[in-house]
């Protein structure tokens, strides 16, 4: 395997804030590595070091010579003047870096090239930024939280074209379902220090606990023996001989790994003081659409529909995910049910004990002069937990991850990350009975995932989550509500794994239905006489037969082309020729089929 990049002994601090100290680690050609860390403990600082963003106090970054490398930052800026195209490259007029990218750009949702980017929501502008990275075709890439404002299609197709082919990475992300289908090698970057698991997500689960329940058995050990050096030191005399020192010695080192403290994890949270009534909410019939330049799918009256004469009467303690692409009006729906939309017909009843915790995609907006914990007993002292449990807003930040001495910090030193865990600690503080989070896993480290998953498995009252998670979605909810655009809405009992099954299979018979018509079609055509039609002759007969074998082909060829086109490995000429090869097929099928419908009414 070509090394890539390898990396001995970097060390990168902030002040007194030590980020990680002497790692090494080496990724090689062709290997798919995912980055995985709590937030705030330097992720984003490492991929920004490695692709000669930030510098670093010591150590060796050596990338194999002349290799082209493109870079996703978190949050990318451009000129707000400048074109979506030209965003994406100096593409000089070339045809086929246009064409290139009008396809990527498209399979991201982005269809207006012209558009200037200040124009672009920062959604949309990461979107850019990733197109950006894809068109340069590099040797090795490196990845900051590509899923983020990605909807399910657009996360799955990326996932394709990643997995394809012999694409070297380096990503940081929190989807799971993304690492595990991508990533063949995990780096963990965990108390200042690398570990290497070489396997997918699911394999560094199962090696990680390993690794801590080692650990946590060699403190042990050294507890144990700590104990009786400690004695033997209280007893030694000052003037030591030197087998005696050699001892002493040992007995630092010994204290260094006794006085060690793996981070225990929170008991779950179970709330029983959380009280809602029997009736929740009720959408009785409601519509809402919006004029055509707010979207681009409109109907035939210039609108886009997000509901149209939908009903849904919600049930006491569900948890429902909703789901769909972007812009078919997932956010626009929990805007209406909050209040903040109004509906364009019908109504929305909500019950008179429902109290809303909103965690919306935007954020909180914080007072960077405030420290953390100052922020969270503004709202409230403590969260009654009921039969006199109580937690208060120190032990609620504690649990998601806020070291005591992170408490006390200012907000304005808190990562990307950490604001938005911050931003959830302050809903769920309010002590909600109904819990409304849209987004809630965009930056949020796996740790603080999994600890959310937790608390809303446990949490007694209500739940809606707008997720592109799929993980996530899986390990919270029960029932889904997907939002497939222009007002149809599909109600489905389950999961997200489970609605994709079922899709699959409903995909699978509509497919044999559609074989089977067309079988009883040919049939029915085959046997159907009237006087007034004139036989094939010969000619026809033998024409009739090869244009089926031309169509059956064509169609084969289109399809395999189609595959290819959004494989993600073609080079830019081949791209090019592919390109110009579907038009020209499809008129091809076109003409052929008129034509075999023009002699399948002649009498056979």
């Amino acid at each position: 395997m070509t090394p890539y990049l390898d990396v001995q002994h970097l060390t990168k601090s902030f002040g007194a804030l030590m980020l990680f100290r002497d790692i090494c680690f080496s990724i090689g050609e062709g290997q798919k590595v995912g980055l995985i860390a709590k937030n705030g403990t330097g992720k984003s600082t490492l991929l920004s070091v490695l692709a000669g963003k930030e510098g670093y106090d010591s150590g060796d970054i050596v990338f194999r010579r002349d290799l082209k490398t493109g870079y996703l930052e978190q949050s990318p800026t451009f000129d707000p003047e400048e074109s979506v195209l030209d965003a994406c490259f100096n593409h000089q007029g070339e045809a086929e870096k246009v064409l290139k990218a009008k396809q990527v750009l498209t399979q991201l949702k982005i269809r207006d090239l012209e558009q200037p980017m200040g124009q672009l929501s920062g959604g949309q502008q990461k979107r850019v930024a990733l197109a950006n990275v894809l068109l340069m075709e590099p040797d090795f890439l490196i990845l900051d939280e590509p899923t983020n404002h990605l909807d399910l299609e657009m996360i799955e197709w990326l996932e394709g074209y990643l997995a394809k082919g012999n694409k070297t990475l380096l990503m940081v992300t929190h989807d799971r379902f993304f690492l595990d289908r991508v990533c063949s090698v995990i780096l963990e970057l965990d108390d200042q220090t690398i570990y290497t698991y070489r396997g997918n997500y699911s394999y560094y689960l199962e090696k990680r606990q390993e690794r801590i329940d080692n650990r946590r058995a060699e403190i042990a050990r050294a507890n144990n023996l700590y104990r009786t050096e400690l004695e033997w030191m209280r007893r030694m005399p000052q003037a030591r001989g030197h087998k005696a020192r050699y001892r002493e010695e040992a007995f630092y080192e010994l204290e260094k790994v006794a006085k060690q403290r793996l981070e225990e994890r929170q008991l779950r949270l179970k709330a029983s003081n959380v009280y809602i009534g029997s009736k929740i909410f009720e959408c009785q019939y409601i519509s809402k659409a919006f004029p055509i330049a707010n979207s681009q799918q409109p109907n035939a009256n210039g609108q886009i529909t997000i509901l149209k004469d939908f009903y849904y009467n919600f049930s006491r303690f569900e948890k429902m995910g909703i789901v769909g692409n972007n812009g078919t009006g997932k956010s626009t729906f929990i805007k209406m049910l909050l209040g903040q939309v109004p509906v364009d017909e019908g109504r929305i009843v909500i019950g008179d004990t429902v109290k809303f915790g909103y965690f919306s995609q935007e954020g909180l907006q914080f007072d960077e002069s405030q420290k953390v914990i100052d922020v969270i007993t503004a709202i409230a002292d403590y969260v009654d937990f009921g039969g006199g449990k109580k937690l208060s807003a120190s032990q609620l930040l504690q649990y998601f991850l806020f070291t005591p001495e992170q408490q006390y910090n200012y907000v304005y030193k808190l990562s990307g990350g950490e604001r938005r865990k911050l931003y959830l600690c302050t809903v769920l503080m309010k002590n909600p009975n109904f819990l409304v989070l849209d987004e809630p896993t965009n930056d949020l480290d796996i740790v603080t995932l999994q600890i959310l998953e937790e608390y809303l498995q446990d949490f007694p009252g209500c739940v809606i989550v707008v997720s592109h998670d799929r993980y996530f979605m899986d390990k919270v909810v029960d029932h889904l509500l997907v939002f497939k655009g222009n007002g149809d809405i599909k109600d489905f009992p389950g999961n997200y794994t489970q609605y994709r099954e079922w899709e699959r299979l409903q995909n699978q018979s509509s497919q044999s239905s559609q074989s089977s018509q067309s079988s009883q079609s040919s049939l029915i055509k085959s046997s159907y006489r009237h006087d007034d039609r004139r036989r094939m002759s010969y000619k026809e007969k033998r024409e009739f037969e090869q244009l089926e074998r031309d169509i059956a082909a064509l169609e084969e060829e289109q399809h395999l082309l189609e595959e290819q086109l959004c494989s993600g490995t073609l080079s830019v000429e081949e791209l090019t020729e592919k390109s110009k090869r579907l038009p020209q097929l499809k008129d091809e099928l076109d003409e052929k089929s008129m034509r075999w419908l023009e002699l399948s009414e002649l009498k056979n």
